[in-house]
């Protein structure tokens, strides 16, 4: 048996083998993929049902409490105070470092977390639809897969046929997440593409690396495989 023909029938089983072991999870790639481009990423992010980018604007000729007296209300370094507001009360907002404190922008008062209530009304606020909140707010305080922000954060959920649920973060009062259908479906799909089956958000798994590794292998094999069969080739060896 020559060197040629060696090396043909080893590369032939190396595209076999790996055939059988990568060609599951190509499918599972080339499938996710495609669905997920079919889905509009608005509708991901849950834009068409909640409006996260509208600003109220501050009243004119509002009196706002000295920044210095924030510096020294906020028991702590401060790295930042931004003015907003906040379920129609304006707000000074400050980040130290220890956290994000707010406070009374007239008088300086510290404020305490946001309550399910007053997270309720913001949801609410931000709402584009007729749809109500079908159950009482809910306390978030540990990260999972559906949600990864600010903690802790009250989760709303609403009665829309997508079942959307809206976080907001208990410490600024801001909208942090919006979930629905749509997205559990992307995440689903993002989950089998990345090989994260458990946190769906690692893409560096050595799951993922070992079947890439593989997939561009195949790949090499079959490249190999389609140069030695090709009928010019054979047609040459005949002659």
């Amino acid at each position: 048996m020559g060197r040629r023909t060696r090396f043909h029938l080893a590369a032939s089983r190396v595209h076999k083998w790996l055939a059988v072991i990568i060609g599951a999870q190509l499918l599972i790639w080339f499938a996710s993929g495609a669905l997920m481009s079919f889905l509009s990423i608005d509708k991901v992010r849950g834009e068409h049902l909640v409006d996260r980018e509208a600003i109220a604007i501050i009243p004119p000729d509002t009196r706002m409490v000295a920044s210095e007296t924030l510096l020294t209300q906020a028991d702590a370094p401060v790295e930042a105070i931004a003015w907003r507001m906040l379920d129609g009360k304006l707000i000074a907002e400050v980040a130290t470092g220890k956290g994000v404190r707010l406070f009374d922008a007239r008088n300086g008062a510290a404020l305490p977390p946001v309550d399910a209530i007053q997270a309720t009304r913001i949801a609410r606020s931000a709402w584009k639809d007729a749809d109500k909140p079908a159950s009482q707010p809910s306390r978030v305080s540990t990260e999972s897969p559906e949600y990864r922000g600010a903690l802790p954060a009250w989760r709303i959920a609403f009665a829309d046929p997508d079942h959307t649920s809206v976080f907001v973060a208990a410490e600024t009062g801001k909208i942090t997440a919006v979930r629905n259908g749509t997205w559990r479906l992307y995440d689903f799909f993002w989950s089998l593409h990345i090989m994260d089956w458990k946190n769906h958000e690692d893409f560096n798994t050595w799951w993922l690396l070992a079947f890439a590794i593989g997939g561009l292998a195949l790949g090499v094999a079959g490249t190999i495989l389609l140069f030695m069969r090709w009928p010019f080739r054979r047609a040459r060896r005949n002659a």
